[in-house]
């Protein structure tokens, strides 16, 4: 196949909307490496390892027993994928996504794809309930529901257990799949899902049930979130109203496909499009302020500061001491307290710790303790910020990444970013564990 040029507008992914200004940028495409029934995925000859994933404007149901032409549905379902994609990368889940490259396509890692839907469902509906009769709709699944359906059209995605999938034994860009990498991508799909979960529900929108697909990046051969997540890989109910879906589940619901029917899917697929955008919003912006003793403690605080910025949560660094100069300590208390931001202090004072019970006796604010331990006193300095007077609540962690994530806990309650990192950050450590595990029985074998 001859290669193809392709010019294409750039957009900034942070904004997920055309800019006033316009920067075109040529693409040289080369072979056409698949084409699915909403998609195109071609080779890009510049950026080896990577490839351009052209939505269509063509929305199915039933494998394509029911196709129509929606126009501008390419442009909605790329927006959309761009945007829960940008969430999923900047909470630290691995994915295919590179950058959003037009209206209707976007950069992504080359992945050999492993041929599998991950489903997961937080309430029964749908072919779950004609599967399993009985069950009544709506009810709710608590642990997530999670199920696998291999790719096959010709036989309807059948469901497959995990004995199935390991005993498939895919091989795919180097790496077999195996006991370890169907773990990887079960945690991951409940991970993912219960991220986008609580992203939604900030809209006032219950994520009913969730499809996606990973596959093996080519160059790193990682196991990473692939394919596409748009309108078409989910139920979105509105105040939980099934009602008021606005998911492909519409379309599919049709009796009669008329102009007027597809206007109002449309719409519903604009609808999502829309609100997505804000899902990379804060609805609750917080703050971590370092109260240091004495600036001897600037490296133990810039540690928390650091693993601050890890979690998107600002931190400000102040020095007082609350035995030489308790009136300054409260005036800069009351500073932080007036504005109305919610924010979390943490004391970081050595020898007698008088930040931290001064602190707790004098807001309703939470107060951490992280006093910097040194190896001469420390057995004895520790007891003034674990012994609190009665009336005081300040806990004591004396990690600084661990005050840092103890803080990230406490505003992830109302901060679907902050929530998102640290459900992110969970996964991770638990894939690192899982991978370190599996090469060294490798190597014991």
């Amino acid at each position: 196949m001859p290669d193809l040029h392709l010019k294409v507008t750039y957009i900034d992914i942070n904004e997920c909307l055309l800019l006033p200004w316009l920067i075109f940028v040529e693409l040289k495409l080369g072979q056409k490496l698949n084409e699915g029934k909403t998609k195109q995925i071609f080779e890009l000859v510049d950026e080896p390892g990577h490839v351009l994933v052209q939505s269509k404007d063509q929305i199915t149901a039933g494998n394509a027993v029911r196709k129509d032409q929606m126009e501008g549905k390419a442009a909605i379902a790329n927006k959309t994928t761009s945007c829960v994609f940008k969430l999923l990368q900047d909470a630290g889940f691995k994915t295919a996504f590179v950058r959003q490259h037009s209206e209707t396509a976007f950069v992504a890692s080359r992945c050999e794809m492993i041929p599998i839907e991950w489903v997961c469902r937080r309430i029964a509906t749908g072919s779950f309930l004609k599967r399993n009769p009985g069950v009544k709709e709506g009810y709710r699944f608590s642990p997530l529901k999670m199920e696998m359906f291999f790719k096959d059209d010709a036989n309807n995605d059948p469901q497959w257990s995990e004995e199935q999938l390991l005993a498939a034994g895919f091989e795919l860009a180097g790496l077999t799949i195996g006991r370890c990498e169907v773990d990887i991508m079960s945690k991951s799909t409940v991970a993912i899902f219960e991220v986008l979960e609580k992203a939604w529900a900030t809209q006032d929108c219950t994520l009913v049930d969730m499809k996606i697909e990973f596959g093996v990046n080519v160059t790193t051969k990682e196991i990473v979130l692939a394919d596409v997540i748009d309108n078409d890989s989910w139920r979105l109910w509105p105040a939980g109203d099934r009602s008021q879906q606005k998911d492909k589940q519409v379309y599919r619901d049709l009796k009669e496909v008329t102009p007027e029917a597809m206007q109002m899917v449309k719409r519903n697929f604009e609808w999502v499009a829309e609100r997505v955008k804000l899902l990379l919003e804060s609805q609750a912006k917080g703050r971590v302020v370092v109260l240091m003793g004495s600036t001897s403690d600037v490296a133990h605080c810039e540690k928390i500061r650091k693993a601050c910025g890890s979690y998107g949560i600002p931190c400000h660094l102040r020095v007082t001491s609350a035995h030489k100069g308790p009136d300054e300590t409260l005036r800069i208390k009351a500073e932080y307290e007036g504005d109305g931001v919610p924010t979390i202090f943490v004391a970081v004072a050595g020898r007698s710790n008088g930040l931290g019970p001064v602190m707790s006796g004098n807001t309703a604010y939470p107060v951490i303790n992280c006093p910097p331990i040194t190896p001469d006193w420390g057995a004895q300095d520790i007891w003034s910020s674990l012994r609190m007077p009665s009336g005081l609540g300040c806990s004591t962690v004396l990690s600084p990444e661990a005050a840092a994530q103890f803080a990230a806990q406490i505003l992830g309650l109302n901060d679907h970013l902050v929530w998102a990192r640290l459900r992110a950050s969970m996964l991770n450590t638990w894939v690192s564990l899982k991978q370190a595990d599996k090469k060294l029985q490798e190597c014991s074998l």
